[in-house]
């Protein structure tokens, strides 16, 4: 019986047991110091991490990974080019971009929504192919709209002898928002680790004190914290995060989103994604207007793929005006996969470790790449050639998990 359980497990839980497997390998034969991939591994979580877990209300609602966030990622640049010409900068800057990409991202994950409820069951190809369809338009938007129809004064933020928007937009200028948000609270991994465990042993306390947790569960999460900080006292460990910096504010904000997705689920509206996700004839026959919940979720997702991809530009400094969006939805959506998210189910914890997995292998593969067959490159399409593999991979499971429920209901 044991052994049945641990095959299923196994079977549920392919693709992440996989890459751990890989991610292992590759830090093996890499030779980069583990202090090094701890430092790149924290940069790349604080600009992706928003991203992926904006793909989590979809997949609830049963539209499976929402490659339309392509879309959102375009209303922020949108917003951004804004910000830019009319000289807001900082943190001042972030914000007005961040006010500006909700209505826009709103408006578009209105018509993608409306779109998708036209081709139920096909939702992830219209999703990708809409992108696609989006991206034609935005380029006729920065290449010949805006600076030629639409006037830019600002320097440098037009092809020069030509029109249309610049190919790189930078954010490092005086009229930018680099680090905006990274850089309102860094602390050392070593006392950002004291102060968000300090926190958390302040709300469990409070909690129990409001008897709004059993004293069992409050006890273990004190002593998880306690063990945490004694742990970090080893120089060993220590070391590990030596070079690690920590944008408190950014992982404050994703650690925002995160009970966001939590507290959305247990209101009416979170029920209804469920209830939809589950079985849409049942979901109608209950009274619930499954498309209008459809499209709501559309939106949502839309909105936070625009905010987190301004969490990505203002890390980055700068970003490729016609190219920076365009694989937004292949990594976010091979990166929740990767944590043991299905195209029906996906939770907070399994954005998480899928972001940290997906990553860690961005981080070694080229290096071990170059050290197993002399070219750095082999790595960079070894990677890519994951990232599409892990999508296909996951849809066969989906399809043969299907296929296996049937034949059971019909024996």
């Amino acid at each position: 019986m044991r052994k049945d359980r641990l095959v299923e497990v196994l079977r549920k839980n392919a693709v992440t047991v996989m890459f751990v497997l890989l991610c292992l390998g590759g830090m093996a034969v890499s030779g980069q110091t583990t202090a090094y991939v701890t430092y790149e591994l924290f940069g790349r979580l604080a600009r992706n991490a928003f991203l992926v877990l904006a793909l989590i209300i979809p997949i609830v609602a049963g539209m499976g990974i929402n490659f339309a966030v392509t879309i959102g990622a375009m209303a922020a640049q949108i917003a951004v080019l804004w910000v830019i010409e009319w000289g807001v900068s900082g943190i001042a800057g972030f914000t007005l971009a961040a006010l500006l990409t909700m209505p826009i991202a709103m408006f578009f994950g209105f018509l993608i929504g409306n779109l998708l409820n036209k081709m139920k069951g096909q939702e992830m190809i219209g999703g990708m192919i809409l992108g696609y369809f989006a991206n034609g338009l935005y380029q006729l938007l920065f290449l010949f709209i805006f600076g030629n129809l639409i006037p830019l004064k600002t320097p440098g933020l037009v092809i020069m002898g030509s029109t249309g928007v610049a190919n790189t937009i930078d954010l490092s200028t005086e009229r930018g928002f680099k680090y905006a948000l990274d850089g309102i609270w860094r602390l050392p991994f070593g006392s950002a680790l004291y102060v968000v465990c300090a926190a958390v042993a302040v709300v469990t306390v409070v909690m129990m004190a409001a008897k709004k947790t059993s004293a069992k569960k409050g006890g273990i999460i004190l002593a998880t914290a306690a063990a945490l900080c004694l742990l970090y006292q080893i120089p060993a460990v220590a070391q590990l995060f030596s070079m690690v910096q920590v944008p408190m504010a950014t992982f404050i904000v994703i650690g925002a989103l995160c009970l966001f997705n939590v507290g959305i689920m247990r209101t009416r509206l979170g029920q209804q994604f469920r209830a939809v996700g589950q079985n849409r004839t049942v979901a109608n026959a209950a009274g619930i207007n499954v498309d209008r919940v459809r499209v709501i979720a559309i939106m949502i997702s839309t909105v936070l793929a625009g905010w987190g991809q301004l969490i990505f530009v203002q890390n980055m400094g700068s970003f490729q005006t016609y190219g920076a969006h365009e694989q937004v939805g292949l990594y976010a959506g091979a990166a929740i996969l990767v944590g043991g998210a299905s195209i029906k189910r996906a939770t907070n914890s399994q954005a998480l470790l899928g972001c940290i997995l997906f990553h860690l292998l961005f981080i070694v593969a080229p290096s071990a790449g170059k050290n197993l067959f002399g070219d750095a490159a082999i790595g960079e399409y070894f990677r890519v050639f994951v990232s599409y593999g892990v999508i296909a991979m996951a849809l066969v499971m989906h399809a043969w998990s299907g296929h296996s429920k049937k034949k059971s209901q019909k024996a």
